[in-house]
């Protein structure tokens, strides 16, 4: 229960309830943008982020989804009250703009802003970041600025005093490919932003604005609480990492460094990304908002993983060093379109910082790319433009100090987003999935081993165009504390002639498939945590058995004999014993490949 302080005149039921109720109004309004959304990318990916935001634009509560969306909606929208003031905001208003630079991320994602006014007093505010499956700008290959990249909306009034300004809709419907799918999403997030306000009008009229506010002010105080407590459990001192990304796409082979740099001190941490990379030519640039979510991702999963809502209290210990001018931190015209991908290695490196400090609240790194491939083009027979989404085919995470990795699921940067599944996406689009697998010796051994990859193979049905920009094929996810390294991130065309068409990195500039062609990836697994000399032989044999771990892996990781008799395997223990013995004495142990 929330603790109440005498001069609010707010007890601590009320300020509870109050707590709840703004994490099922997000909830709710999460539900509804799904139910109505157009793209699959939205109502079965999940690809958007919702929440409530007071008059200053913190953070009250945001929906799960996204995490690196932590930060987004409410930089968005304190940078929406700057430009016009309070005063210019007006009830019925609802502001819109997707400029990269203000959110951190790429233009496909649409914020719409409502503004909630109760007994004449702007109290808070309702909002909706959503991925538009197509924005305009150049279709596949590598961007080099923003302009390219689609259509850029400042800041603008999509309502004035809850009237349309159909000049904005019509720009938006001049800009888009497919424009009666994406003014469809438009009407969604209308409609999700409308929810929050009904509701939390609901609220305000039950409650008073003065009793709502408090309440919000005790949910904050309580959150800094927690979170103070749980910096102060992690050992005072300075924890540096560093790992790197294969390169910008541009500069092929030129790696992109992560360094990283966390100090605790009492109930304070200070996390400095200064020694992250210049920002870079290519499009993995990202805007300071996704630099910071990175830090608060980690920041979160540290202190109070568990707590609800998400607020901005919960980040108040936290101070953050972050130059412009860096790859997560860029300045325009740096091209963004792909601005998820480096702050997922940023929160992996941050994880590896600590993991001296607190190994218990720490993970080993994960496959960190969304590994997307999307065939598109135009239907000979149609005319008409097709853009297949065939979803996250999922990747392993690092195991914990307790446990192994999950397998098969979505990198953090998207993290409560789903696959799409196959049967809508064959509908929808010309191609079939004939294979999604989990990818066998693909985990990091350790005592705990990371989750396996996922092994994905699509053929197009008509002539398509695809191209990638998959990282971390060269920069393995790594383990902890004597963990070893997952196999890394893959890809591969597949041609009529049966031939494979193999590549350094996981780049490919845009290539024609024929009908009947196809592509192979294979997304890497996570880290382990601890020897993996020192897993339960019982578990390796049931990895075995499940097909996780081939019988040369389980001698080569694990230094366990296991014999197979037609389907049956059986554990040789004293084989094991003696192999564990011999791989002890050997030193150093083989690295394993990444390719």
């Amino acid at each position: 229960m929330i603790p109440t302080a005498d001069s609010t005149g707010v007890d601590a039921f009320t300020a509870e309830v109050v707590r709840s109720a703004v994490v099922a109004v997000a909830g709710e309004m999460k539900t509804n943008l799904m139910r109505t959304a157009y793209h699959t990318i939205i109502y079965e990916a999940e690809d958007f982020t919702v929440g409530l935001f007071d008059a200053d634009g913190n953070t009250i509560s945001i929906g799960l989804g996204l995490p690196m969306f932590i930060r987004g909606l409410s930089d968005a929208i304190k940078a929406k009250i700057e430009f016009w003031g309070k005063e210019n905001i007006e009830p019925g208003d609802i502001l819109l703009t997707n400029d990269s630079y203000v959110m951190g991320s790429h233009l496909n994602h649409m914020i719409f802003t409502l503004p909630v006014f109760n007994d004449g007093e702007l109290v808070a505010f309702s909002s909706s970041m959503a991925h538009w499956q197509d924005i305009g700008g150049q279709l596949g290959g590598i961007t080099r600025d923003i302009y390219s990249e689609g259509l850029q909306l400042p800041f603008v009034k999509l309502f004035r005093a809850g009237k349309e300004n159909p000049e904005i809709a019509a720009i938006i419907r001049a800009n888009v490919r497919v424009p009666e799918r994406a003014m469809g999403d438009y009407r969604a997030q209308i409609a999700a932003i409308r929810t929050g306000e009904r509701r939390l009008l609901q609220l305000l009229k039950r409650y008073g604005n003065h009793a709502f506010k408090e309440s919000i002010r005790l949910v904050f105080e309580q959150s800094a609480r927690l979170a103070r407590a749980a910096v102060r459990e992690i050992p005072d001192g300075v924890y540096e990492a560093e790992s790197f990304m294969d390169d910008d796409g541009v500069n092929v082979g030129k790696h992109i460094p992560i360094r990283v740099r966390v100090e605790v001190r009492g109930e304070d941490m200070t996390i400095d990304l200064s020694g992250v990379s210049p920002q870079v030519a290519g499009f993995f640039n990202s805007g300071p908002t996704a630099g910071r979510s990175a830090a608060e991702v980690v920041f979160k999963c540290i202190t109070t993983p568990m707590l609800l809502p998400i607020n901005e209290g919960s980040f108040r210990p936290l101070k953050i060093i972050l130059p412009p001018g860096r790859v997560v931190s860029a300045t325009k015209p740096a091209a963004m379109r792909v601005w998820m991908t480096v702050p997922m290695t940023v929160c992996d490196t941050l994880f590896k910082a600590l993991a001296p400090a607190c190994p218990e609240r720490t993970i080993a790194a994960h496959y960190a790319d969304l590994c997307i491939v999307n065939p598109h083009g135009f239907d000979p027979q149609t005319g008409r433009y097709f853009w297949a989404h065939i979803g996250h085919p999922g990747g392993g995470w690092g195991a914990k100090f307790d446990e192994d990795g999950v397998s098969a699921t979505v990198a953090l940067n998207d993290g409560d987003t789903h696959n799409s599944p196959i049967e809508a996406t064959e509908a929808k689009s010309p191609i079939i999935v004939e294979e999604r697998a989990l990818r066998q010796d693909s985990a990091g051994p350790g005592k705990f081993r990371g989750g396996l990859g996922v092994t994905q193979r699509v053929h197009v049905r008509k002539p398509a165009t695809i191209d990638s920009r998959m990282e971390r094929t060269i920069c393995a996810p790594w383990g902890l504390h004597g963990g070893d390294s997952a196999l890394a991130n893959r890809i591969a065309i597949l041609r009529n002639d049966d031939t494979t068409q193999k590549f350094p990195t996981g780049k490919i500039r845009p290539t024609d498939l024929a009908a009947g062609e196809g592509f192979l990836i294979e997304t890497a697994g996570g880290g382990g945590f601890w020897n993996p000399l020192e897993r339960d032989p019982e578990r390796v044999l049931a990895d075995v058995r499940s097909g996780y771990v081939s019988l040369e892996a389980a001698r080569r990781d694990y230094g366990a004999v296991i014999h197979q008799h037609g389907r049956r395997f059986e554990l040789d223990h004293k084989g094991t014993e003696e192999l564990r013995r011999q791989i002890s004495d050997d030193s150093p142990r083989t690295e394993r490949a990444t390719l």
